[in-house]
């Protein structure tokens, strides 16, 4: 079951988004910095919802969708910085957005991987339902 790991995986784009905000560079953080964080919520809310037997489907399908916008938006930073002119992979936005792609990602890989074992334990147990009423 994956409620925990979206549970997981949203609490630490939570923290990524939160500390990023934090301890900005800048004198007035951007609110943009806490966009990792707004995932991460969305990601703890599916990860809350999947305990209901009935919403799991759906709510987990939102959770990969929210994923794979966090891998493409964990990119934003890095292109900005290198549109700049110059990229410094330790410069917090940066860091932020590598932690967004990477956490995001993996999450993803995880979800399309739950989706393939409830497909092959779904088509067992059709197989197994077919076979008993043969």
């Amino acid at each position: 079951m994956m409620a925990w790991p979206t549970i997981i995986s949203g609490v630490l784009l939570i923290a990524v988004g939160v500390t990023g905000y934090a301890t900005s560079e800048l004198e007035k953080a951007p609110v943009t910095a806490l966009i990792p964080a707004a995932f991460g919520a969305i990601l703890v809310l599916c990860g809350a919802l999947a305990f209901n037997e009935k919403l799991r489907k759906h709510v987990m399908h939102l959770a990969a969708m929210v994923g794979l916008f966090g891998v493409v938006g964990g990119f934003m930073p890095l292109i900005r910085q290198i549109a700049g002119g110059g990229f410094d992979p330790l410069k917090r936005s940066a860091v932020a957005g590598e932690l967004t792609v990477v956490i995001s990602a993996v999450f993803v890989g995880l979800c399309v991987n739950s989706f393939i074992q409830a497909r092959k334990a779904r088509q067992a147990r059709e197989a197994a339902e077919k076979a008993a009423q043969a």
